[in-house]
């Protein structure tokens, strides 16, 4: 069939997590606690960050960054789960689906990068402390972090442009709560192999490689500090460690998702669901519960 015979969908129906009544409120319940923490939580981060002169250093310049990422987020798919739980027809028209991608992708990948990028101030900080103020000064710091948005916004516009090429005439059923590479371009009228690849080759090439980064900077952050554990050396490895926290919650998912042919699974959209809603919940709590110097201003404030 030629492509311009084509009855092009305008509209998606998200299936969501499940069809039972009973299972619907206790998600909305869960999800609708989650939303509020995320947003409770990374606000009162950034207000304390910027409010507070002893949180200049410049991990604390990039938690508000990954705090402010956080939000951005988990606002892109929280609120329409909410309102599809509630809803009978749960109807996304073709517009709003390829925004909700674009927008996932492009927070998504920048919050990866931010990561790397805080794995990094750690490294410099434990590995290099006599070079720590000149390497991250404040000009690097908002070098580094306008890197992470540029990378993350070509990265979500290739995603974008990949998948608007392709033609959809149906079925229009997307199995999952939000809008996603995987799930729509499987329901595209042609061949989507090449694309598919594509696809997986730069989504899950980026996940991989920015993990791999992850652990070797924190090995080397181990090996640096083996051996001659100071009251500092401890605070940072703590540190770390709640870092090395995030990193599995976010990364371990994503790298599940787009690192493999986009060949359906009966959980692929749980899955999903931990690194767009669980593990921006998570920041906060590991942040500020494991930062004294975080807690403290809290209460101050």
């Amino acid at each position: 069939m030629a492509q311009g015979n084509f009855s092009r969908v305008t509209e998606f129906i998200l299936l969501g997590l499940s069809d039972m009544r009973e299972l619907q409120v206790l998600f909305f319940t869960f999800f609708l606690l989650a939303y509020a923490m995320v947003l409770l939580g990374n606000l009162l981060i950034i207000v304390t960050v910027r409010t507070d002169p002893k949180l200049s250093s410049p991990m604390y310049f990039l938690l508000c960054n990954l705090s402010f990422i956080d939000i951005c987020f988990t606002s892109v798919t929280a609120p329409r789960m909410l309102v599809d739980l509630l809803s009978q027809r749960k109807a996304i028209v073709f517009e709003d689906c390829i925004a909700q991608l674009f927008f996932l992708h492009f927070l998504g990948s920048s919050e990866m990068f931010l990561l790397t990028v805080m794995a990094y101030d750690r490294y410099t900080a434990i590995c290099k402390p006599l070079h720590y103020t000149a390497i991250m000064s404040r000009w690097a710091c908002c070098l580094l972090v306008s890197s992470c948005w540029a990378g993350g916004f070509l990265h979500s516009i290739t995603q974008t442009l990949l998948t608007i090429q392709l033609p959809f005439c149906g079925p229009n059923m997307i199995d999952n709560c939000f809008c996603d590479v995987p799930p729509v371009i499987r329901l595209a009228c042609t061949d989507i192999y090449v694309t598919e690849w594509l696809m997986a080759s730069n989504s899950g090439l980026i996940s991989l490689v920015c993990f791999l980064v992850l652990v070797t900077s924190y090995m080397f952050i181990l090996v640096t500090i083996r051996g001659r554990f100071t009251a500092g050396h401890w605070k940072a490895l703590s540190t770390c460690a709640s870092h090395v926290m995030v990193i599995i919650l976010f990364f371990v998912p994503c790298i599940f998702t787009y690192l493999r042919p986009f060949s359906p699974f009966p959980f692929d959209k749980y899955v999903c669901v931990i690194y767009t809603i669980f593990s921006p919940v998570m920041n906060p709590l590991i942040y500020t519960l494991r930062n004294k110097e975080v807690k403290e201003s809290m209460w101050r404030l």
